[in-house]
């Protein structure tokens, strides 16, 4: 087996034209991204990215979900970190990510929804209380 092919079979990361990924935790399914695909502008000016629409997206979600620091995105899934976080600054910019979320939401599973029927009573002093 050639090296080239070796590569291919064991990197986890996609070229720009592949659409199909093998799903991973806190990225999006195939069929939320067949939803989506279509509201990302078309590359217009400059070097083209290595990573197509769909990892930079999954490498926003990552983040979120994940709660970590920028610098702490694997860089062997999803690139540089600079890169991830330059292409959310302008789709957040650009209103992309509200528009794309809230297609989304439009068909919400409901499959992460927790309903917590607890409650927490507050302090006595936290309510207004008098002050002594």
């Amino acid at each position: 087996m050639s090296e080239k092919s070796k590569c291919d079979i064991i990197s986890p990361r996609k070229r720009a034209g592949d659409e199909k990924m093998p799903q991973r935790r806190y990225e999006l399914s195939d069929e939320q991204w067949e939803q989506i695909k279509d509201e990302f502008p078309p590359y217009k000016t400059g070097r083209p990215s290595k990573n197509n629409n769909r990892t930079m997206f999954n490498a926003i979600l990552w983040i979120a979900r994940s709660g970590a620091a920028w610098r702490d995105l694997p860089e062997e899934r999803y690139g540089s970190w600079k890169t991830v976080y330059t292409r959310f600054c302008n789709w957040r910019d650009s209103g992309l990510l509200v528009s794309i979320f809230q297609k989304l939401n439009e068909e919400a599973d409901f499959e992460n929804l927790s309903i917590d029927s607890s409650s927490v009573k507050a302090h006595q002093h936290s309510a207004g209380a008098k002050k002594t």
